[in-house]
């Protein structure tokens, strides 16, 4: 049995891990919100390296961490049931179109009420840096959840 290989970028996609995928966006983000934290939404596309990226590299280890309640959106997903934050019946595809996230990954971040509380991340501009736009979104995200 041989090792894993070390450098992330090289993970097999069978073992990438997926953020979980809410049945209620109310639900995520009252839960999120009662440990003082935003609920942390990135639209996906399957195959999407750019959306890998930051699910392997950013969301997955800020959730393991208890540092980030993060989940995805499919942005193809029109057979999924999703209840909205004001219980409205849809799926992940229309309420990804609603929000006009047009691209994968757009991160987004969410109070209980359904509001954003931070500045939308929208694709990967410049994968170095990304940590620290995160970090700063979040920050402001918190801030402006209490």
């Amino acid at each position: 049995m041989s090792a894993p290989p070390t450098d992330n970028h090289l993970i097999p996609a069978k073992t990438v891990t997926a953020l979980p995928s809410p049945s209620s966006l109310r639900g995520a983000a009252q839960s999120a919100a009662s440990r003082g934290e935003p609920l942390v939404v990135m639209t996906t596309l399957p195959g999407c390296p750019y959306c890998d990226l930051v699910r392997i590299h950013h969301l997955l280890p800020l959730r393991r961490e208890g540092k980030a309640h993060a989940v995805q959106l499919d942005i193809r997903d029109r057979s999924g049931n999703l209840q909205g934050f004001q219980g409205n019946t849809t799926t992940p595809s229309e309420q990804v179109r609603a929000w006009k996230a047009r691209f994968a990954p757009t991160v987004l971040f969410f109070g209980p009420d359904g509001r954003e509380l931070a500045e939308r991340l929208v694709g990967v501009a410049v994968p170095d840096f990304y940590g620290e736009y995160l970090d700063a979104r979040l920050i402001e995200a918190r801030a402006r959840l209490r």
